[in-house]
């Protein structure tokens, strides 16, 4: 008994204590306003005030020195001091746990009294425990630290999870390839609400099927039943893009195209559909429409930074110098701190200096591990740089993030450079399993056999079937060309490569054209076609070169011989000679 009345006796004294100093404590509607402003520097700077404000040092007001740590962590995770938010947060927890033991008594005693509590008094801490773990999860994700945040993560029972912790566990399990609960949470987070077009995606590239992610939408209602989302009318369009996401995911290019197009008459000028649409026309080769796609985005929105990696490619392979450079100039000025800025810097760098190329793509790799593209553009450097054993991990990377046409495109040539023809054809073959209605990845199983001479009868056949396939398919009329011109067949080279003449405005065509002409030494028909190259794509190098080449045949000089010294040297040398000696 004697107990409980010191209890209450301590109580009361550390009541009225915290009722003469009121006016020294610091109010924490204060810290909310600074935090709504985004005065976070200053909030977390006035957190310090309230953490050690004396009325929160007493054990009996654990739970008030729990709610100021918790706004503190606020601040700091606003301010990005990601490791000094986890510390107050994870101490907030631990003082939100502590119970001093004559609280019920307390409780009790002031019920008996029928005493008003003041608002520093011992009610029920007002931190949710779940909130402040799942800000903890947040912040190891924002450090990388992706294993913590899971544990963290896991800590929170399933039935308190809310939509941002779904959709963080979804993503933290498939950072550490648990594909099935990360399914489980994606589809949690579409049950929860239809329009999170990032889960979406997810569980599109986590292999679920269109019609089981359509099925997880609310289903229309019956004539007296209340919708669940007013948003019906979106229906059409909703199931359309998980159709077209699902097409990428499975390799369908062709039908994730068409139903962009769908998409994008339906929202006309909609970037986000416009960027899906120019990377996917990327990856296939249409490098024309995706760059007019490109350029599209940018008119609509020229501090768009998604994707710009891709379009900095496209403009690298048209060798248009300008646009390229404006665009990295742009991006820098934008968000140096996103990884396609520094895969456009580094393609940018490529031809001048591969160093610095290598280096600024590691820095993306850095800045995101999980960016696709990053390590695909590495693939191809490092290819370039006559460093295949080292592309083939690159390309790797990228496959084992997401298996997309280009990395089989690097794989394949990796390991042909390494003399590794059957790694090179498994490759191949598992594009075609990937894409079996692909003309590119059957264009890939024709290069492995064409690197021999005893294969390239059969190379002669996946060709063809590419092109039966895709009958516009430039990049397999090319690569048939140059089968036809290894054995011997020029004409047939010449005749395949006119009939997309038709079609195709294209350097590259006018190039191969150039070479198979002056193979066959008809030296004028070659130089037509390096002109006409270099008009439609005046920076391209191979029409450079091979038009200087060329020339030289013409005037009867070999191409081949060493350049002579300048006849004139001797002379100089004699000149500066008579100036020294007057």
């Amino acid at each position: 008994m004697r107990l409980n009345q010191r209890a209450v006796f301590n109580f009361q004294l550390t009541h009225l204590e915290s009722k003469s100093r009121k006016k020294m404590d610091v109010p924490k509607d204060q810290m909310s306003i600074l935090l709504d402003c985004g005065l976070y520097n200053s909030a977390q700077m006035l957190g310090c005030f309230l953490v050690s404000s004396t009325s929160a040092s007493n054990d009996t007001n654990s739970h008030l020195k729990a709610e100021n740590l918790a706004l503190h962590g606020d601040a700091l995770f606003r301010d990005k001091e990601y490791r000094r938010a986890i510390f107050a947060y994870k101490q907030a927890l631990q003082y939100h746990k502590i119970v001093p033991k004559v609280t019920a008594t307390i409780r009790s005693s002031l019920s008996a009294s029928n005493r008003s509590s003041s608002p520093n008094s011992v009610n029920a801490s007002a931190i949710n425990e779940n909130e402040v773990k799942f800000k903890i999860a947040s912040c190891h994700c924002a450090i990388k630290e992706n294993r913590a945040a899971l544990a963290e993560m896991e800590t929170i029972p399933t039935k308190a999870r809310n939509l941002q912790m779904n959709l963080l566990m979804g993503k933290l399990y498939r950072y550490s390839k648990h594909t099935r609960p990360a399914i489980v949470c994606y589809k949690e987070c579409l049950r929860q609400c239809p329009f999170v077009l990032e889960a979406i995606t997810s569980l599109a590239e986590l292999g679920v099927l269109a019609k089981d992610i359509i099925s997880l939408f609310p289903q229309t209602p019956s004539r007296s039943a209340k919708p669940p989302f007013d948003q019906f009318d979106s229906s059409h369009w909703m199931q359309c893009y998980v159709e077209a996401q699902c097409c990428i995911a499975s390799n369908d290019y062709k039908g994730g195209l068409e139903l962009f197009s769908e998409l994008l008459q339906r929202f006309p000028n909609n970037v986000h559909i416009l960027l899906e649409l120019a990377k996917v026309e990327a990856i296939v080769g249409k490098t024309n429409e995706a760059i007019m796609n490109f350029e599209k985005v940018r008119t609509i929105d020229p501090y768009v930074v998604t994707y710009m990696d891709e379009y900095a490619m496209l403009l690298k392979q048209k060798s248009d110098q300008l646009k390229l450079n404006k665009l990295v100039h742009d991006l820098l000025n934008l968000d140096p701190a996103r990884p396609e800025v520094f895969v456009a810097l580094s393609v940018l760098c490529e031809k001048k200096d591969d160093r610095a190329a290598l280096i600024n793509i590691e820095k993306s790799i850095r800045i995101d591990e999980r960016h696709v593209t990053g390590h695909i553009v590495k693939g191809n450097l490092l290819l370039s740089m006559n460093q295949p054993e080292a592309a083939v991990v690159a390309f790797r990377s990228a496959q084992a993030l997401r298996a997309d046409l280009r990395s089989y495109q690097g794989l394949v040539p990796s390991y042909l450079a390494l003399s590794k023809p059957k790694e090179a054809l498994c490759a191949a073959r598992e594009a075609m399993k990937a894409m079996p209605q692909s003309a590119k990845a059957l264009k890939l199983v024709g290069d492995v056999y064409a690197s021999g001479p005893s294969g390239r009868e059969k190379a002669k056949k996946f060709y063809e079937s590419a092109l039966r396939l895709e009958p516009g398919y430039l990049g397999g009329a090319l690569a048939l060309a140059e089968l036809h011109v290894m054995e011997g067949r020029n004409y047939e080279a010449v005749t395949l490569l006119e009939r997309y003449l038709k079609d195709w405005a294209d350097d590259s065509l006018h190039v191969k054209l150039a070479q198979v002409f002056a193979a066959t030494n008809m030296l004028q028909d070659s130089l037509s076609h390096y002109q006409a190259a270099l008009r439609v794509n005046p920076l391209n190098e191979a029409a450079k070169k091979g038009l200087e080449r060329l020339e030289k045949q013409m005037k009867g000089v070999d191409p081949d011989a060493p350049e002579e010294e300048d006849d004139n040297d001797g002379d100089d040398a004699e000149g500066d000679a008579d100036e020294t000696d007057a």
